[in-house]
C-alpha cells in the first residue's frame, strides 16, 4: 500500500503546489504515468508514479500547498485494501504556508521510505565515497538508516539536524535540508537575531504581497550565502572595443547572431578552465575542484532569479553558447525547465548590462565558490598609449569570491586570463 508523497523536485524546493491531477481515483497507474503537475519555486514540472496500482485515494485538493515528503495520494496493488488515511496526509488549501513550514506541522514520512527513487539512488550511489567521510561514527541519534547514508555522503553531522520523523527521528527529508558540513550542534539557548520588521506608517498607502516559494527561497539562499561566507571583490575594467569589432566580424562572416554576453560566457568557462581554482566549491572538510565548467546563468523572471546551468560550457561554440542561453531563458520564463538543469553549476555569470548598470557586486550562489558581475559597455575618456585622451568603450566585470576557497592573488590570476580573453576574442575560436 504505497504512499505517494511530495517529491523534491530541485534542490531548494521545501513545498510545491499542486497544480492539476492527471489521474482520478479508480485510474490505473503505471510506472512511468504522470500523477500530476506541480509547481515548485522554480518551475511547473510533472510528477512521475514510481509505483504501479490503483489510484486508490487523493488527499490534496488541486491547488493544494504541500511540504516534500508530505502523502498525498495513495496507491493500491492488486489484492491490497485500503486502511485508515495516514496522520502524514498534507493539509487542505486552506492551511497556511507559514504553518506547513514548522517542523511541528511537517507531515512525517515513513521511516526508511526515502522521498523519492532518486533520493535513494543518489545516496546507493555515494556508496563508500562520501564526500564528508563518516562524519557520524560515534554519533548516537535516532535517524533512518537511509538518513545515516545521505548525512555521511553529504559530510553532515546527525546531532546537528533537528529530526521531524516519528518521536524526532532523522530522515532523508531533514539531511537533505541541513546545511552541508560537521558543524556541531548550537550552544543551548542560543537563538537567532530577530529580524527587523516594518511597521506600519501613519496615513500611508501601502500594499501587502506574500511572498512566492521562489522569492522566498531567494531570501533564505542569499541571506545564508552573504552571512556564512566570506565575500571578497575584484573588479576589472576590460577594454570592449576588440570585442565590438569581433562581434561585427563574427556576425558577416558566419551569418549566426550572438550577443556580448554570449562572448563574456565563453570567455568566463574558458578562463576557469586555465584556473581552475575558481572553478570550486566548499565542502566542509575539503575544497572540490572542478574538472569541466558548468556554467550557471542569471536570468530574470517575474518572481525574481533563477540560474540554469550550461554544462560543460568551455566545449562549446560561441553559437552554441548562443543557442543555449535562448532556449533555457525561454522556458525559465514559462517556468518549463526541468530539476536537472538548474543542478551541478561550477560557476554563476550574472550580467546586467542590458539594464544599462555599469558595475556591480553578486552574492556569491552555494556551494559555488565565484561569481561574475557583467556590466554594461560605456563610452568614456580614455587615455591610450600614446598618452593622449580619446573616446573608449569599457566595460566592468566584478568577482565575488568565497574567501574559504579562493585567495585573492588566486582570483586576480583568474580575472588576468579573462581580461586576455575578452580583449583578444579570436582565441575563443581556438
Amino acid at each position: 500500500m504505497p504512499e505517494i508523497t511530495m517529491p523534491k523536485l530541485s534542490d531548494t524546493m521545501t513545498e510545491g503546489t499542486l497544480l492539476r491531477w492527471r489521474k482520478k481515483k479508480g485510474d490505473k497507474v503505471e510506472v512511468g504515468d504522470i500523477l500530476a503537475e506541480v509547481e515548485t519555486d522554480k518551475a511547473t514540472m510533472e510528477m512521475e508514479a514510481f509505483e504501479e496500482g490503483t489510484l486508490a485515494d487523493i488527499y490534496v485538493p488541486e491547488g493544494g500547498k504541500v511540504v516534500v515528503g508530505a502523502a498525498i495520494a495513495l496507491v493500491l496493488g492488486d489484492g491490497e485494501k485500503a486502511g485508515d488515511k495516514p496522520k502524514a496526509s498534507a493539509p487542505a488549501t486552506s492551511t497556511s504556508t507559514a504553518e506547513l513550514s514548522t517542523p511541528q506541522a511537517r507531515p512525517a514520512v515513513s521511516t526508511g521510505r526515502p522521498l523519492t527513487p532518486r533520493a535513494r539512488a543518489a545516496a546507493l550511489r555515494s556508496g563508500g565515497g562520501a564526500v564528508g567521510g563518516n562524519v557520524n561514527a560515534g554519533v548516537r541519534v535516532k535517524s533512518t538508516p537511509l538518513a545515516r547514508k545521505i548525512a555521511d555522503a553529504r559530510g553532515v553531522r546527525l546531532d546537528a539536524v533537528k529530526g521531524t520523523g516519528p518521536g524526532g527521528r532523522v530522515i532523508a527529508f531533514d539531511v537533505e535540508n541541513a546545511p552541508v558540513g560537521g558543524a556541531a550542534p548550537a550552544a543551548a539557548g542560543a537563538s537567532p537575531v530577530a529580524a527587523i520588521l516594518p511597521t506600519p506608517i501613519a496615513g500611508m498607502p501601502e500594499t501587502k504581497v506574500p511572498l512566492s516559494g521562489m522569492r522566498r527561497v531567494i531570501a533564505e539562499r542569499l541571506l545564508a550565502s552573504k552571512t556564512q561566507i566570506p565575500h571578497f571583490y575584484l573588479t576589472i575594467e576590460i577594454d570592449a572595443a576588440p570585442m565590438m569589432a569581433f562581434r561585427k566580424e563574427y556576425i558577416a562572416a558566419s551569418g549566426g547572431k550572438i550577443t556580448f554576453n554570449d562572448i563574456a560566457l565563453s570567455a568566463v568557462a574558458r578562463a576557469a578552465m586555465q584556473k581552475p581554482k575558481v572553478n570550486a566549491a566548499f565542502a566542509g572538510d575539503s575544497i572540490i575542484e572542478y574538472g569541466s565548467v558548468n556554467l550557471s546563468v542569471a536570468i530574470a523572471v517575474e518572481d525574481g532569479l533563477v540560474t540554469p546551468v550550461i554544462r560543460d560550457a568551455q566545449n562549446l561554440s560561441l553559437q552554441q553558447i548562443s543557442a543555449a542561453v535562448k532556449d533555457l531563458a525561454l522556458r525559465a520564463r514559462d517556468k518549463k525547465l526541468k530539476p536537472d538543469e538548474y543542478a551541478g553549476g561550477t560557476i554563476t555569470v550574472s550580467n546586467l548590462g542590458s539594464y544599462g548598470i555599469e558595475q556591480f557586486c553578486a552574492i556569491v550562489n552555494p556551494p559555488q565558490a565565484a561569481i561574475l558581475a557583467v556590466g554594461a559597455i560605456v563610452k568614456k575618456p580614455v587615455v591610450n598609449e600614446r598618452d593622449e585622451i580619446e573616446i573608449g568603450h569599457r566595460m566592468s566585470i566584478t568577482l565575488s569570491g568565497d574567501h574559504r576557497v579562493v585567495d585573492g592573488a588566486v582570483a586576480a590570476e583568474y580575472m588576468t586570463v579573462l581580461r586576455k580573453l575578452l580583449e583578444s576574442p579570436a582565441l575563443l575560436l581556438l
